[in-house]
């Protein structure tokens, strides 16, 4: 998203145990904007005069929360349940420098799950696996994954992972990209 927004950035990958966090945390938007705070924190941490960027996604359908699948069955078992359901994917980012958030921002989408048949459940893992299996809700709307849905509310660019648009006026605020 960064390299299409013309955003220039390098990945450093954030040292932390997601478990930790995620225990102390009661809601989805808790949990999405705690990890992304303490993932853009720590990566500052270690490069202080650099801003960081951290995101993370929380994938809940009913009162139940999902990680990534483990396996292609525990996708396949994810599917299942996720069935004529109603997803609410809650996506957060947070900007950080020296160690210390200065900023963060929090939004859900709701993707309404058609019903989805074994078959179907096992071509489209069939053609998206493994790819999908690093994707909380083991899909990729950019790809195949888009068929999983009968309808979709929320901002675009959440349901890929990060509210982008927010992200670009904090760094416009910032002075770290051109107004």
């Amino acid at each position: 998203m960064l390299d299409s927004a013309g955003v220039g950035y390098q990945a450093v990958p954030a040292n932390l145990d997601e478990a930790s966090v995620k225990q102390r945390m009661e809601s989805a938007d808790e949990i999405a904007s705690a990890l992304a705070a303490a993932k853009a924190a720590e990566v500052s941490a270690a490069r202080p005069d650099d801003w960081a960027i951290g995101s993370d996604s929380v994938v809940s359908v009913g009162q139940r929360r999902f990680d990534k699948p483990a396996s292609r069955e525990d996708a396949a078992r994810h599917l299942e349940f996720f069935s004529g359901k109603p997803m609410q994917l809650t996506s957060a980012v947070a900007l950080a420098r020296g160690g210390e958030v200065d900023w963060s921002y929090v939004e859900s989408a709701t993707l309404h799950v058609r019903r989805l048949s074994a078959e179907f459940i096992q071509s489209y893992l069939d053609a998206e696996w493994p790819e999908v299996g690093y994707c909380v809700g083991v899909f990729r709307l950019e790809g195949l994954g888009v068929q999983l849905f009968e309808r979709i509310d929320g901002d675009h660019f959440t349901i890929l992972g990060m509210p982008l648009i927010p992200l670009l006026g904090a760094l416009r605020d910032r002075r770290l990209i051109p107004g």
